[in-house]
């Protein structure tokens, strides 16, 4: 099961968002929201997602 843990405004912050979760071991999928709005969801496994949210946060908010 896959969660979304953020909506990134942009394709490149979403790319760049995956990026820097692949780097520290997750699996991460990108999904368009809305075809005439530019926003994606950043989805990880379920089973992952507290580890994820602590790495994000840094990500986020260095």
């Amino acid at each position: 099961m896959w969660t979304v843990i953020y909506i990134a405004p942009t394709a490149k912050m979403a790319e760049n968002i995956k990026k820097r979760l692949t780097e520290e071991g997750f699996l991460v999928k990108i999904r368009p929201v809305n075809l005439s709005k530019q926003q994606y969801e950043i989805l990880v496994p379920s089973g992952e997602l507290e580890e994820v949210q602590e790495v994000f946060n840094s990500i986020i908010r260095p």
